[in-house]
């Protein structure tokens, strides 16, 4: 039987983090246009530009099938951003998702350039399925680094995202760097594994070889239903 989510309970979980994340400065918001989304990031000196399965000229997201938070410091000025959305694959998988370029664009037949490609041979995003919260976009001013914030943000972002979703699995892309350097370790991701998105996207100026981090459903709801006082952030 399928297990509902309850809201009181997603309400505490992330009632810690929040407090946490204003301890340390940082006023979080959510959003669920993704123009303005897209407004907000490309004005970031630092950040890298947006990937287009958040920019709704290549992927639009349905409301309720996306949102993105915003993190302004007290001078109301963006100290971080990060996005999420939801992809319905009840009869597909991840890796197929990322090598047919659907997970970038809504139609790669009219957004696609022709070199572009995606390889993803992860053995596990092949028993990804169903419904799959994908995070991404994340983006911290240097100011706000070493103190912690990536933990506070991955552990909102996934009670955020059981709360709108429960979804099967939840899982992103990490660059390989974030492994070597322990900050992989620091999000809490319970499995990762290489190759999960070999990739270039011509005209976006995209190369990546990125880590596969996942965490199925069972494990994410467990995460969110202990409640687990972040004051050692």
């Amino acid at each position: 039987m399928t297990r509902v989510v309850d809201p009181l309970q997603v309400s505490r979980f992330l009632r810690v983090y929040d407090d946490v994340a204003a301890q340390k400065g940082i006023r979080l918001s959510m959003g669920f246009d993704f123009h303005e989304y897209v407004s907000i990031t490309r004005v970031l000196p630092t950040k890298k530009p947006t990937y287009p399965n958040f920019r709704p000229d290549r992927s639009p997201i349905k409301l309720g099938e996306g949102y993105w938070m915003k993190g302004v410091d007290k001078n109301n000025e963006v100290a971080l951003v990060e996005a999420a959305r939801l992809y319905d694959l009840p009869h597909s998988n991840f890796a197929e998702h990322l090598q047919s370029l659907k997970a970038f664009y809504a139609d790669p037949t009219i957004h696609a350039h022709p070199r572009d490609r995606c390889i993803c041979t992860a053995p596990s995003a092949k028993n990804i399925t169903g419904k799959v919260a994908y995070h991404g976009d994340f983006w911290l001013r240097r100011d706000f680094r070493g103190q912690g914030i990536p933990e506070i943000m991955a552990a909102i972002l996934r009670g955020v995202s059981f709360s709108m979703w429960a979804p099967d699995f939840l899982c992103g892309l990490a660059a390989r760097w974030t492994l070597n350097k322990g900050v992989l370790a620091q999000y809490g991701h319970t499995h990762h594994e290489a190759g999960g998105s070999i990739l270039q996207l011509v005209e976006e100026d995209i190369v990546d070889d990125d880590l596969l981090v996942w965490l199925t459903g069972e494990e994410l709801r467990s995460l969110v239903e202990r409640i687990t006082p972040a004051s050692w952030l």
